[in-house]
Formats: C-alpha cells, sequence, structure tokens
C-alpha cells in the first residue's frame, strides 16, 4: 500500500477529508474570534483582550477534560462512521449559532460557541483514532496516520490563516466568516457521509453519565498497562513541546527582539514547522512496519534537543548582531533571507517540524494497535485529556517563566535539555516494554 492507494481508498479518503475539513474550520472561527477580541473587545466588554485571549484557549480546551471519557465510551459502545455523522451534524448547527454570534458581535456570546465547538472537537478525537484500526493493516495505521498529522497542522495553519484575512474584510467580513464556517461544516458532514461502517467493538457497555469518575476510570485502566502508560506520556511530551513552540513563535520578544522582522513573519515561520511536521510525519509512515518505524520516534526524539539547543544559539547570536547595528528597520518576509543567522533560524524551526513528525506517527500506532479492542477508544480519550493536560501545563509555565524576565532564547535551551532528561527516563522506563510487544 502507498499514499496514494491509500487516500483513493473508499475509507480514508472521506475520513480525512471530514477531520480536514474539521480542523480547519475550528481554526478559521478561533482565529476570527482572537482578532475580532483584539479589535473590538473594548467596545463590548471591560475585560482585556490580553485577558480573553488566553481565557478563549482556556475555554476551547476545557471540553477534553469534560467530555472525553464520555466520548470514548460512545465510540466504545456505537458503531463509529454514524457517531463521526452524529457529531459533525452537530458541528453544522454549531456553526449557525457563529453566524448568529458575529452577526451581533456578541463576544461573550461567541466564547460559548467556542466551548461547544471544543465539546464537538472532544468528541471527535477517541473516534477518529480507534476507527482507523478496524479498517487498516499496520501498514496502513502507520501511512494513514502519517498522513492525518500532516492534515491536521496545515489545516490548523489555513484555518488560522484564512480566518484572519476573511475577518478583516471591510464591512462584509463577519458575513463572510458565518457564510465559510457554516459551509466548511455542511462539506465535512457530507464527507462524513461516504465513510464506511465500523462495527461496534464492546454494544453491551454500560454508559457511565458521571463525567468526573468516569475520567478517572479510564486514565487508570489505561495506565495500568506500561506499555500504554508509557506512550500516553511519551504523545503529551510532544503536545507540551509543541504548544510551547507555538506560543514562542508569534510572541514580540522572538520576533521583534530576536529576529527584529516584523509581524507577518509570524506566517513564514508557522508555515515552515507545518511544513516540518507533514514532511516528518509521512516519512515516518513510509516504514513497512512498527518494528522498522519504531526508530523515528529516538531520531524525532533527539532531533527537538539537538535543534532547541541550536536555537538557542543562533538566536543568541542574532540578537547579539543586532545590538552592534543602528537604526536598523524590522524585515519583512524577504528580510528574512538576508541573513545568515535568521536563514539558520528558519531551517531549525522546519527541522523541528520533521523531528516532531517523525516522533508523533509511530507512537499513535503503537496506542491504537496494542490497546484493547473493546477498550480502544476510551484509551486514546484517556490519552487526549493528558494532551489537554500537558498544554495546559506548557501555557502555565511558560506564561510564568517569560513573565519573570527570562529571556525566550534561554526558554529553547531549557526545552532542549529538559526534553532530552525525558526522553531518556522514558526510554529507561519503558523501551523494554517496546522491545518485548515489538520482538525487537
Amino acid at each position: 500500500m502507498n499514499f496514494s492507494t491509500l487516500m483513493a481508498s473508499k475509507f480514508f479518503a472521506p475520513l480525512f477529508w471530514t477531520q480536514f475539513l474539521g480542523a480547519f474550520n475550528d481554526n478559521v472561527y478561533k482565529n476570527a474570534l482572537v482578532i475580532l477580541i483584539t479589535i473590538q473587545a473594548a467596545s463590548y466588554t471591560t475585560i482585556s483582550p490580553d485577558i480573553l485571549i488566553p481565557l478563549s484557549g482556556g475555554i476551547f480546551i476545557l471540553p477534553f477534560f469534560l467530555f472525553s471519557a464520555l466520548a470514548g465510551q460512545l465510540a466504545d459502545k456505537f458503531e463509529k462512521s454514524k457517531l463521526i455523522r452524529y457529531v459533525k451534524l452537530a458541528e453544522v448547527n454549531i456553526m449557525l449559532l457563529a453566524a448568529i454570534g458575529f452577526y451581533f458581535e456578541n463576544i461573550y456570546y461567541l466564547l460559548t460557541v467556542l466551548f461547544l465547538m471544543g465539546c464537538q472537537s472532544s468528541l471527535f478525537g477517541p473516534v477518529k483514532y480507534s476507527i482507523l484500526p478496524q479498517h487498516l493493516s499496520e501498514e496502513g495505521l502507520l501511512k494513514g496516520n502519517g498522513i492525518i498529522e500532516m492534515g491536521t497542522f496545515l489545516a490548523i495553519l489555513l484555518g488560522t490563516l484564512v480566518g484572519g484575512i476573511v475577518i478583516l474584510i471591510e464591512d462584509f467580513g463577519r458575513f463572510y466568516i458565518s457564510a465559510l464556517v457554516v459551509s466548511i461544516a455542511i462539506i465535512g458532514w457530507l464527507s462524513s457521509q461516504k465513510i464506511p461502517i465500523a462495527l461496534s467493538v464492546n454494544q453491551y457497555l454500560k454508559i457511565n453519565w458521571n463525567i468526573f469518575s468516569e475520567t478517572w476510570n479510564i486514565i487508570a485502566a489505561a495506565t495500568r498497562t506500561r506499555l500504554i502508560l508509557g506512550t500516553i506520556l511519551a504523545i503529551s511530551w510532544f503536545w507540551f513541546i509543541g504548544a510551547t513552540l507555538l506560543a514562542i513563535l508569534p510572541l514580540p520578544g522572538f520576533i521583534e527582539q530576536i529576529l527584529h522582522a516584523k509581524e507577518q513573519v509570524i506566517t513564514l515561520l508557522l508555515t515552515l514547522f507545518s511544513i516540518g511536521i507533514g514532511v516528518g510525519s509521512i516519512f515516518a509512515g513510509r516504514s513497512k512496519t512498527l518494528k522498522k518505524g519504531i526508530k523515528w520516534v529516538v531520531v524525532g526524539a533527539i532531533g527537538i534537543s539537538v535543534i532547541t539547543l541550536d536555537l538557542y544559539w543562533a538566536s543568541s547570536s542574532l540578537v547579539e548582531y543586532h545590538s552592534l547595528q543602528d537604526n536598523i528597520q524590522l524585515s519583512g518576509w524577504l528580510g528574512m533571507f538576508q541573513h545568515h543567522l535568521s536563514v539558520h533560524i528558519m531551517i531549525d524551526i522546519l527541522l523541528l517540524g520533521v523531528s516532531g513528525g517523525l516522533y508523533i506517527v509511530p507512537l499513535y500506532v503503537i496506542l491504537q494497535e496494542h490497546s484493547a479492542i473493546e477498550t480502544r477508544s476510551r484509551t486514546i480519550a484517556a490519552n487526549n485529556i493528558s494532551n489537554a493536560l500537558f498544554m495546559v501545563a506548557s501555557a502555565i509555565l511558560s506564561m510564568l517563566l517569560l513573565s519573570n524576565g527570562l529571556a525566550i532564547q534561554l526558554l529553547f535551551i531549557m526545552l532542549g535539555i529538559i526534553n532530552l532528561l525525558i526522553f531518556i527516563f522514558l526510554y529507561w522506563r519503558f523501551s523494554g516494554d517496546v522491545r518485548k510487544v515489538l520482538n525487537l
């Protein structure tokens, strides 16, 4: 099986486009809302955008803590293609609510819609990953996860760009953004109609509607197996690193003080990182077996540490260079290619993405293949909860360190060293379980 065969298959193609359009729509809406808050919040609320913007991120991620356990149960109990169609139909209705919010420009209403979008995304997460093993072989899982990871990051990038551009169209931005998110939701729902049946794996499961006790139950159950525990920790650590880096790149302290560039350069950096994730994901997906693919986890982890340490050196050198210049103006896209150190940093960001893609794809395949079939969706839900927890921890830690005056380039060296230590611990603690299961 090759990538083109997989993308043309009757199972994978509709699933890919369903999830791609969902991720794209999430980010169109989120970035349009962030820009609306930035520009017009003062007209509708006394709360500062500096509070509202981080709050919006927390509002979107909160449902992953609250409803992932329920989502995992539903995906284990019911036929998955029908469940996906219900989730996508919910997205259509939520986007219709969003259109009302954009019309009235009610910030609090739009934040409520953002929470509903987070609910919809948290319900889609477990079924999206747990349906793959019911239709794909091990080689297909490697390729399928590679394409999905590539598609997800490209959808995030494109959605962020499109949302920002459309909402700023003079006079008609709110109308166009409303029409766009509703249309994309409808197309995603139509795509989901083509996903073939994936039968229930645990039809007699009794749903526990107490989301708090069930959250504890699925985390406890998932972490009883050492291989699954190690895999979840390794995946969650990737999201900690990724969330930290994606939070650093748009900061004025990085763009203006280190790169000495204009805000438009943020798009270039995010594009490089997303392309890198795509390249790394596809490369890892080329492996014929998980036994061969697992080596890329090691390569990716070491790559992340080496490159973040190199980013520290390049960033520090560029700061020193700019400190010796007089009256130097902020550069745009083309200016980034005029100095070898800024080019060096761009290459590092691209390679960080590549390393992340290499690292993450085999780990998702381990989670899919080696979790118990009847509890697979709940195991993936436990992973989603852990990922959300690590991303929140990343945001809090970064905010505390930077608000207390830590230089951004020092944050790079801290990430590189801590990543290496974490990987050494995970390798020491869990590599034996991986070797045993994969007969390495």
